[in-house]
C-alpha cells in the first residue's frame, strides 16, 4: 500500500500536507486473539440465545432430574432444541456485529489509518456479549476522514440487519393474547414497524408478534446501531454530526444530552447512556480540519446516517410487564 498525505487548513489558512505511513501488518499472535473472542463470543451468544429461546419445559424437566450443577449445564449446551435455537440467534447477531465493525476496519484501511480487527467481547449473560469495537491508533484529521470511518460501520450493520429482520418477522408467530405477565415488550422502531406490518397485516388489529431467535438477533442491531449513532463524544454518531456541524457541534451536544436524560424517564437504560457520554466526553475532541469545508461528496452519508439512526431509534428499547 502506498503512502498517503493528507490536507489540512492550519488555523493561519495555511495548507498543511500530512503524511500517512503504510499501516503495520498484524502479527500472527494478535489475530489469533482476535479469533479466539470471536469463536468465544459466538460460543457464549448461542448457549445463552439457546436458553432464552428454546422451551421452558427443558429447565424444567431437567431440574427434576437431579443433575449436578455441570451435567445439567452440559446437557444443556448439546440438546439439539437449544443448539437450534441458539445458533439461530447467535449467527445472524454475529453477522450483523462483524459486518458494522469490518465497516470500520475497511474505512480505516482506506485511509491509511492504523487499526485493528474487531476485538469481540465474550460474557456469559444478557445476550452472551457486550459487542465489539476495533482499535484505532492513527488520529482522525479531516472530515472526510470522521464521516466515513464514523458512518461506515452502522451503514454496514444497518445493510445486513435489513434481510436478516425480514427472515425473522417471516419466521416470527403472530398471537392474538398475551400472557397474564412476566414477559418483555420490545419496543419497535419505524423500520421494524414498517416490515412487521407488511409481512404480517394482522398485527395491525391488535395483534402482537412472538419473536423468532433471528428476528431477535435483527433487533439486536437496529438497537445497536440507533446506540453508536448518537451523537456524542467519540461514538460513530458523534464522528458524524462534528463533521457535519463542525464547532456548533459543541453547542447542541449538551442539550442533546439533556434531552437523553428526559428519555431516561421512559426507558431508565438511557441515564446509563448519559452517563457514558459523560465519562467518554458529551463534546467531540478537536480535530485539525474542523475549519476545512465539508466534503460535498459526503453529504448523502450523513443524510443516510440520520435516516438510518430515525428508523433505528425506539424511545422505549424494552419494557417489563410483571
Amino acid at each position: 500500500m502506498a503512502e498517503h498525505h493528507v490536507e489540512i487548513l492550519a488555523p493561519d489558512g495555511a495548507l498543511l500536507r500530512v503524511l500517512r505511513p503504510q499501516p503495520p501488518r498484524q502479527p500472527l499472535g494478535r489475530l489469533l486473539v482476535h479469533f479466539l473472542l470471536f469463536v468465544a463470543t459466538l460460543a457464549t451468544t448461542s448457549i445463552v440465545g439457546g436458553l432464552m429461546f428454546a422451551s421452558p419445559e427443558l429447565d424444567l424437566r431437567w431440574a427434576r432430574s437431579g443433575s449436578s450443577g455441570l451435567a445439567l449445564f452440559w446437557q444443556l449446551v448439546t440438546n439439539r432444541e437449544v443448539l437450534s435455537a441458539g445458533l439461530a440467534f447467535s449467527m445472524p447477531l454475529m453477522a450483523i456485529l462483524l459486518a458494522h465493525e469490518m465497516g470500520h476496519y475497511v474505512a480505516c484501511r482506506r485511509h491509511h489509518l492504523d487499526a485493528t480487527l474487531p476485538f469481540f467481547i465474550p460474557v456469559p449473560f444478557g445476550i452472551g456479549t457486550m459487542g465489539a469495537f476495533i482499535r484505532i491508533r492513527s488520529p482522525l484529521l479531516t472530515k472526510r476522514e470522521l464521516v466515513d470511518v464514523g458512518a461506515s460501520g452502522p451503514i454496514a450493520g444497518f445493510l445486513l440487519s435489513l434481510p436478516v429482520l425480514v427472515w425473522g418477522i417471516l419466521q416470527s408467530q403472530v398471537v392474538h393474547e398475551l400472557p397474564k405477565g412476566g414477559y418483555l415488550v420490545f419496543g419497535e422502531p419505524i423500520l421494524f414497524k414498517i416490515v412487521s406490518r407488511v409481512i404480517h397485516p394482522e398485527l395491525a388489529a391488535g395483534a402482537d408478534l412472538l419473536l423468532h431467535p433471528t428476528a431477535y438477533a435483527a433487533w439486536i442491531g437496529l438497537l445497536v446501531t440507533a446506540l453508536n449513532l448518537l451523537p456524542f463524544g467519540q461514538l460513530d454518531g458523534g464522528h458524524i454530526t462534528y463533521a457535519a456541524l463542525g464547532r456548533i457541534h459543541r453547542l447542541v451536544a449538551w442539550p442533546l444530552l439533556f434531552f437523553l436524560v428526559v428519555l431516561g424517564f421512559k426507558w431508565t437504560g438511557w441515564w446509563i447512556w448519559a452517563i457514558v457520554a459523560l465519562v467518554m466526553g458529551v463534546r467531540h475532541p478537536w480535530v485539525p480540519g474542523e475549519d476545512d469545508p465539508f466534503p460535498p461528496d459526503r453529504r448523502w452519508v450523513v443524510a443516510a446516517s440520520w435516516v438510518i439512526f430515525l428508523l433505528s431509534f425506539t424511545p422505549e428499547p424494552i419494557k417489563v410487564v410483571p
